[in-house]
């Protein structure tokens, strides 16, 4: 009698393992074929892809003009608030070329890389200025930056702003080395021009609201950046109280493209999403950058492709948060900043990329 309950029930629990494998079968093929189909869609542009840093909170990398160096700004061991720091493309040779002290962020390399610019607070002490006060929900501080130039190894730096306000973002510098940066000395927050002497300042937007992180194509004729422009009463009511107390709040902007002198602007989106870290694609005819349009509120980021006349709408990567995209000269390699192997909550690490068209 035993005997034939044991046969029976391990007759059921094999009809039971053959139900359950029917039923994942039926049910889950949609997830399975979502995450290689997302997997392959990576894969499709990103090739040969390597880890460069690890370990702390690594961004904004940027090529050399000649291909052969990474400028980028990293708070790690050693280093509380975000540094300057140089590295050959393979992740070695990593060198400070900022003070080390303060804050600074949004560098890049001057046309003949000889020089870098970045921005910085050490002027205002050695110690790391004040986190934003987050009981306003989730807000960026607008520190008092100033925007430096300097030998490519740090050295011989010179100052090449000198308002008390918020000048920073100048990640865009154009063939002929004008740089395009964002500041509040206006008292909105608008994209200036400037010569590499600091000199022959030009402003470019004077649209109420937020307008920054741009970049110049490779011909340095147009300008990509995001903005920010309130809508309604109450949200200008809201930016302007933020602004007075040097806060923003980064949950919306657009991409926009523009003549270098600031005419002809064009929105390219239009999806109340957070696109952010826009910039060209040598070809000039296409733009990549970062958004959470999948996840909107959320702090999930990918990057996109996107024609310079707002078609052609394609996702790059799949989970997690990416940003920061940058292409080399020609074309065939791209940088971006990403939580992906990441050991801990707020490590970001740079990676770099052989770009499949």
């Amino acid at each position: 009698m035993e005997l034939k309950r044991s046969k029976r029930e391990t007759g059921m629990k094999k009809y039971r393992c053959v139900f359950l494998i029917l039923a994942i079968c039926w049910f889950l093929p949609g997830q399975l074929l979502e995450a290689g189909s997302s997997r392959a869609a990576e894969d499709r542009h990103l090739k040969n892809l390597r880890q460069l840093t690890s370990g702390g909170s690594n961004a904004e990398a940027y090529f050399s003009w000649d291909g052969k160096r990474i400028i980028f700004q990293s708070s790690r061991e050693g280093y509380r608030c975000d540094q300057i720091f140089t590295m050959k493309t393979d992740g070695s040779d990593v060198r400070l070329v900022s003070t080390g002290k303060g804050r600074t962020t949004c560098s890049f390399f001057m046309p003949g890389d000889k020089e870098i610019i970045f921005s910085s607070t050490h002027l205002r002490g050695d110690a790391c200025p004040p986190k934003a006060d987050r009981s306003k929900g989730y807000v960026w501080a607008l520190y008092d930056y100033d925007i430096f130039i300097a030998n490519a190894d740090g050295t011989n730096r010179r100052r090449l702003t000198r308002t008390p306000a918020y000048d920073a973002e100048l990640e865009g510098v154009a063939p002929d080395g004008t740089i395009v940066f964002t500041s509040h000395r206006d008292g909105n927050l608008d994209l200036y021009t400037m010569d590499r002497e600091g000199k022959n300042i030009r402003r470019l937007t004077r649209e109420p609201g937020y307008n920054g992180g741009a970049f110049f194509s490779s011909d340095g004729k147009k300008i990509v950046y995001r903005a920010y422009h309130p809508q309604t009463s109450e949200e200008m009511a809201d930016f302007r109280k933020l602004l007075a107390q040097r806060l923003i709040r980064p949950k919306k902007a657009e991409l926009i493209v523009m003549d270098r002198d600031g005419k002809n602007k064009r929105q390219l989106t239009r999806n109340g999403a957070a696109n952010w870290a826009p910039s060209f694609h040598p070809n000039g005819r296409q733009i990549i950058f970062s958004s959470n349009l999948h996840a909107p509120g959320t702090r999930n980021f990918d990057l996109y492709l996107i024609n310079v006349d707002g078609t052609g709408l394609e996702r790059v990567t799949f989970g997690g948060f990416n940003s920061f995209p940058f292409f080399s000269r020609d074309g065939k390699r791209i940088l971006f900043a990403s939580d992906r192997n990441a050991k801990s909550r707020r490590e970001f690490n740079i990676f770099l990329a052989d770009w499949a068209p």
